[in-house]
C-alpha cells in the first residue's frame, strides 16, 4: 500500500497552527483530544462570544485551555477589532500573545464583529509589524448587497488585499489561512518570505461535491474543484515553506450541523478533525497517490516533517516539541464524541485511518 514505509516512523509533534477551542463545555470535550492527534502546537482562535479582543482575556482564555492539559503549547491570538489598538499590540507582545486574527465581517461562526475596512487597521498592522507579530487572514469576501460574491469565489476575490496588505507591510508576517485554491497557492507562492499560508487536513480530501447535501462537510472556506484539492496537495508536499498545516477543526454540537432542533436552521459552518489530525493528513496524501492526483516519491520523510511541524514552527518561531510514532492502520474514527447531551460528530467517522504512539 502506498506509504508502508511511513508504518513505524518517528517523527517530531505536529503543530497545529490553526484551531478552535471553544469555551465552556465544548472547550473540556475538545481540548482533550489535541494530543490524540499528534499534536502538542496550536494557534488557538479567538472568535469566542464575545470575541477575544483584549490581552486579558486571551491570558484568561490560555489559564483555563492549560488547566485542561497543561502539556500543550497554546498559541494565544487576539481578534481584529476596532478595540484593538497600537497600544493593545504592544502590551499583547509583552505578554507573550502570537498574533492577531482578522475576520471579515459575517463570512464565518462568530465574525459579525469582524473588519469591514482594512485601512482603518494600517495603525495596528504597523505596529504588529514593529513588535514582530503575526497577522493571521481569513482570506474570504464577504458578500455584501449588489456584489455577485459566493462562497466559491470570495476567496479569490480576497486576494488583492493580502497582495495589498504585503505591499504597504513587507516585513509583517502575513498568514493566509485555511487556503482552498489554486489561485491562492500561487498568490502566496509568488509573495515575499514573510507571507505563508496553512492547509487543512479536510481540503485535502474534499471538494465541493462531497460538501453539497453533508453538512458533516461543511465549513468556510467551502472545498472547491478537484484542480484546487490537486493543487493544496502538491503545495503540501513540496517542501515550500511557505505552506503548513492548520486544521481548522472547528467542533459544533451535531444537533448544530444538521440544523438545530427543528431542522430548520442553517446547517453550523465548521467540521471537527482535532483528534485525527496527522492521520488524515497521511489519508488524503494516500488517496491521492491511488488516484494519480501525487506521485509516491514525493511524499518524502522531509517533505512530510516540513508541512506537519518544522516550517509552521520556523514561521512561528517556536520550537520543537515531543516526538510521535505513525502507525498503519491502527485505528478507527469515532462515530461520535460525547460528554453528556453535548455530541460532536468528527470528520470521516467510523472510517479506518492512521494510528498515532507518543515516544515522550
Amino acid at each position: 500500500m502506498p506509504l508502508d514505509r511511513f508504518n513505524n516512523l518517528e517523527l517530531p509533534a505536529a503543530a497545529d497552527l490553526h484551531v478552535h477551542l471553544r469555551d465552556g463545555p465544548m472547550m473540556k470535550l475538545v481540548v482533550p483530544t489535541i494530543r490524540k492527534g499528534g499534536v502538542d502546537t496550536v494557534f488557538v482562535m479567538p472568535n469566542l462570544v464575545p470575541p477575544i479582543t483584549t490581552v486579558s482575556a486571551a491570558l484568561e482564555y490560555k489559564q483555563r485551555l492549560q488547566q485542561l492539559d497543561h502539556s500543550v503549547n497554546y498559541l494565544m491570538s487576539l481578534y481584529l477589532h476596532p478595540d484593538v489598538t497600537p497600544a493593545t499590540i504592544i502590551e499583547a507582545k509583552k505578554a507573550g500573545i502570537t498574533g492577531v486574527k482578522s475576520y471579515p465581517a459575517g463570512v464565518t461562526t462568530n465574525s459579525a464583529s469582524g473588519v469591514v475596512d482594512y485601512e482603518a487597521f494600517y495603525p495596528v498592522f504597523a505596529e504588529m509589524e514593529r513588535q514582530d507579530m503575526v497577522l493571521n487572514l481569513h482570506g474570504e469576501a464577504p458578500s455584501v448587497p449588489g456584489s455577485d460574491v459566493t462562497v466559491l469565489n470570495a476567496e479569490e476575490r480576497f486576494l488583492p488585499t493580502l497582495l495589498v496588505l504585503h505591499q504597504r507591510f513587507p516585513d509583517l508576517r502575513i498568514i493566509l489561512e485555511h487556503c482552498t485554491t489554486a489561485k491562492a497557492v500561487s498568490m502566496v507562492s509568488q509573495c515575499g518570505p514573510t507571507v505563508a499560508a496553512t492547509i487543512t487536513a479536510h481540503h485535502l480530501h474534499l471538494t465541493v461535491d462531497d460538501v453539497v447535501g453533508d453538512s458533516f462537510n461543511f465549513c468556510k472556506p467551502v472545498a472547491k474543484t478537484p484542480g484546487d484539492r490537486s493543487a493544496l496537495l502538491q503545495a503540501a508536499i513540496s517542501g515550500n515553506p511557505k505552506f503548513f498545516f492548520g486544521t481548522d477543526s472547528a467542533p459544533h454540537p451535531a444537533v448544530a450541523k444538521r440544523g438545530g432542533s427543528t431542522g430548520q436552521s442553517k446547517a453550523a459552518a465548521g467540521i471537527f478533525t482535532q483528534p485525527f489530525a496527522v492521520p488524515l493528513v497521511l489519508d488524503a496524501l494516500e488517496k491521492a497517490i491511488v488516484k494519480g492526483e501525487i506521485k509516491e516519491d514525493d511524499v518524502t520523510e522531509a517533505n512530510l516533517r516540513g508541512f506537519l511541524s518544522d516550517f509552521g514552527r520556523a514561521f512561528y518561531k517556536v520550537p520543537e516539541g515531543g516526538r510521535i510514532m505513525l502507525q498503519r492502520g491502527e485505528a478507527k474514527i469515532a462515530d461520535v464524541f460525547a460528554d453528556g447531551e453535548l455530541e460532536v460528530v468528527p470528520f470521516r467517522r467510523g472510517e479506518a485511518t492512521w494510528g498515532i504512539k507518543w515516544i515522550h
